[in-house]
């Protein structure tokens, strides 16, 4: 076995402990690879371990990935976009990625419903919550969500599917707990008015259990998959 293939199935236990600890089934909790900054070499590895989903950072990067990919044959692979997104990148996620994560604003998700091809499905979209109310994350308080849900379910071209956050760091169980469970309770609402909400990407390698506890079905790792990032200088978004 290489060393993405063990590293996936490492992580697929944990998940699964995780899971299992707090009573939910492992199947309810799904794996986004974090491929940004990696080579198409070490997602093929992935690939041929049996994972699918794959979340990228970088718009133009994650683009020439998936047009490689697609070149290769490989149709039965999801991309999901996971950074911040800028207007005049918008058309190249709308026209290639599956999912976005990252949606905090009507101006880009109504560019990305008018972008979205015809021939393709609804993208598939999360509204990114500031959770920890920092000043270097993107996302909105979660006092603005009801408008701004409202206004994304509205948009044809897109499928509002949850939330997702990216938490400030806390050293314990109890804090990550907490803050990951006022993500579960605007999910659980959220839930309860939209027929097409079932998501929330909360969970990363540091505060995974304590997101899967209090409720997140999908949890974001890259470093403990692919290993550590090597970051280009001037990277683009």
């Amino acid at each position: 076995m290489n060393d993405i293939a063990h590293n996936l199935a490492q992580v697929r236990d944990k998940i699964s402990a995780a899971a299992t600890r707090c009573g939910r089934a492992p199947e309810e909790v799904t794996l986004l690879a974090v491929s940004k900054t990696k080579p198409a070499s070490a997602i093929a590895e992935a690939i041929a371990a049996g994972h699918r989903a794959f979340g990228e950072n970088y718009v133009q990067e994650g683009v020439d990935k998936i047009r490689y990919f697609q070149e290769l044959g490989n149709s039965d692979l999801q991309w999901h976009f996971i950074g911040p997104l800028q207007s005049n990148k918008s058309r190249l996620v709308a026209e290639h990625f599956d999912w976005c994560h990252t949606l905090d604003r009507l101006r880009i998700a109504t560019r990305l419903s008018e972008q979205r091809p015809a021939g393709l499905a609804p993208l598939n979209v999360l509204i990114q919550i500031n959770i920890s109310d920092e000043n270097s994350k993107s996302g909105i308080a979660l006092n603005e969500l009801d408008t701004l849900a409202a206004e994304v379910a509205a948009l044809p071209g897109l499928t509002l599917r949850g939330l997702m956050a990216i938490p400030a760091p806390e050293s314990s169980y109890e804090r990550q707990f907490a803050v990951a469970q006022q993500m579960a309770v605007a999910f659980e609402a959220l839930k309860a008015r939209y027929s097409t909400v079932d998501t929330l990407s909360l969970g990363m390698s540091d505060d995974m259990e304590a997101a899967i506890a209090a409720g997140s079905t999908m949890v974001r790792i890259g470093t403990a998959i692919f290993g550590a990032r090597d970051y280009p200088k001037n990277k683009e978004t």
